[in-house]
């Protein structure tokens, strides 16, 4: 998947003079460090900031609702305005993903929290990279973040990535990645399902004119050490270091 976004970059740096223009000058953002605990989930937003988008479960074992947030800052500064390709206004507000564990005496205490696994809007011809109101969830004791790639202009590559986290060792370490990606203009597309809590892989290459997979394999991977949240850095940078058997 870092291939992937890497030729979308790079595709976006060779498109021609329509995407010849100087880059913007983004400001410079400092990212508050959230309490240890609060009484309620809006104790943990700082001030200039917003909660953009929440889900509950119990990510502790402990059979209450533990909270994972996303805040975004509000800050209008942040917003460009964009005479080139893209939106006339461009919102580069970051933002801040955060996890609550529900204590047993009431309130919450801070369990994580992140600013580079979901990238701050750096393009104005690219698609919101958070993909949608649903793209961090928490089901069956873990939590999801799901990445979105698309630009509008200088590639025809769209691709997904979704991390999946568990809390083990001290960490939400991830357990899970999958990323899939598809070629508009020739309908290729190819996924990559990794299981790292089972040591399993499954890679499938097809096109867009058929639900069957073209080819498609499970094999094993390796079982190391989990990276935990904050070792990720940026998602779409990030390379889980298993290659698949279909690349060249």
């Amino acid at each position: 998947m870092r291939a992937i976004r890497v030729a979308v970059l790079a595709a976006l740096c060779l498109c021609g003079p329509a995407m010849a223009q100087d880059d913007p000058e983004y400001p410079d953002v400092r990212y508050p460090r959230l309490p240890g605990t609060g009484t309620t989930v809006q104790a943990f937003v700082p001030e200039g900031w917003k909660i953009e988008s929440r889900d509950t479960g119990d990510l502790s074992k402990d059979g209450r609702d533990d909270v994972v947030l996303v805040l975004r800052m509000q800050d209008p500064a942040n917003v460009i305005e964009n005479e080139g390709l893209g939106v006339s206004e461009f919102d580069t507000n970051p933002r801040l993903l955060a996890v609550l564990f529900a204590e047993a005496a009431g309130g919450y205490r801070l369990a994580a929290q992140d600013h580079a696994l979901i990238p701050r809007p750096d393009n104005p011809v690219m698609d919101d990279y958070l993909d949608g109101d649903d793209a961090v969830t928490v089901r069956r004791g873990a939590f999801t973040v799901r990445l979105h790639s698309w630009a509008s202009a200088g590639s025809w590559y769209t691709s997904n990535t979704t991390f999946t986290f568990r809390h083990q060792d001290g960490c939400f370490r991830l357990i899970g990645h999958d990323s899939s990606w598809m070629h508009r203009g020739s309908g290729e597309t190819g996924s990559t399902s990794l299981n790292f809590a089972a040591g399993k892989g499954v890679f499938e290459e097809g096109t867009i004119e058929s639900d069957a997979p073209t080819r498609s394999k499970a094999q094993p991977i390796p079982r190391g050490e989990l990276p935990c949240l904050e070792d990720i850095g940026n998602g779409f940078e990030f390379d889980p270091g298993v290659k698949s058997p279909f690349a060249g």
